[in-house]
């Protein structure tokens, strides 16, 4: 053996052991070990090299993405022998690509597809890409990308109150979903401007109606658009009035009876088929 990589490390009679440094893949093969005597005795070792895969890249993914769109995205490694294996991840779950292996002398180039439409569910969702070998012992090659998806804005509206009162304040938040988000929100009254801008006070995404009053009655319409769309929420107001009172709640038996005192008198409530009528007989006094 004429290689300066290759040592000579112990030499007896008994055994004949040799180093190589910086091994490659045109070390792999057969050595043959000869002990010069009557007869000359030989022994025979056959040495396989493995191909450490190179670290994977992902090719075909671009940044930002639209909803609706179909994407390939491509995990190439090379460099692996034998043949390295390439596992898809979203997130942490494992996803199925198509796997496609090419021999390129002694190694291997190892490619693997992944085919996705985008929604707005994938947006910042991560993609890993993980080569796994016999060669890497104590941890896999890996890269991983996260996916940004544009997508068109949703707005819904919530409110504070359930029975909005006169001279109560009343706040409607436009909470909107998109990707750019989507700045400002457009406020408007039955179609129109805001006609109390000095009760009607809007801060960012947020309309507060102050003391409220009958004249505020009227459908309320968030308006809210990116450069993909726009998208509208609608919410009707009716201001009931301030008098309004919460009725005392009783609970009665089958065959009980029970009576309030009222002026007029009180209303008589039968139950007919999970329905509740009250028959009201007043005399004018």
């Amino acid at each position: 053996l004429r290689d300066n990589r290759i040592e000579l490390v112990r030499a007896s009679w008994q055994e004949l052991t040799i180093s190589i440094s910086e091994a490659s893949l045109t070390d792999e093969g057969q050595y043959t070990c000869s002990l010069f005597t009557m007869p000359v005795k030989t022994a025979k070792a056959y040495l396989t090299v493995l191909g450490v895969p190179e670290k994977p890249e992902i090719a075909g993914f671009t940044k930002p993405v639209t909803e609706g769109d179909e994407i390939t995205l491509t995990c190439v490694t090379s460099g692996s022998k034998p043949a390295a294996d390439i596992r898809w991840f979203r997130n942490e779950k494992e996803v199925q690509g198509a796997k496609e292996v090419n021999a390129s002398g002694k190694t291997f180039t190892v490619r693997s597809t992944l085919q996705l439409e985008v929604n707005r569910n994938d947006d910042g969702v991560a993609y890993t890409c993980r080569v796994d070998h016999v060669s890497l012992t104590t941890s896999s090659h890996q890269v991983t990308e996260v996916l940004e998806v544009h997508y068109a804005p949703r707005v819904e509206i919530t409110h504070s109150l359930a029975f909005p009162q006169e001279g109560q304040y009343l706040k409607l938040e436009c909470v909107s979903k998109g990707n750019p988000l989507p700045e400002p929100v457009l406020w408007t009254k039955d179609g129109g401007e805001l006609p109390d801008v000095d009760r009607m006070i809007v801060e960012g995404r947020e309309l507060t109606i102050t003391s409220l009053n009958k004249t505020d009655n009227g459908t309320y319409r968030c308006e809210a658009s990116n450069h993909l769309g726009t998208s509208v929420a609608e919410y009707v107001l009716f201001v009931y009035g301030a008098s309004i009172k919460s009725v005392n709640q009783h609970t009665v038996k089958e065959g009980d009876s029970r009576a309030s005192q009222s002026q007029p008198e009180p209303c008589l409530w039968h139950l007919l088929q999970l329905t509740a009528k009250c028959e009201e007989d007043y005399e004018q006094k």
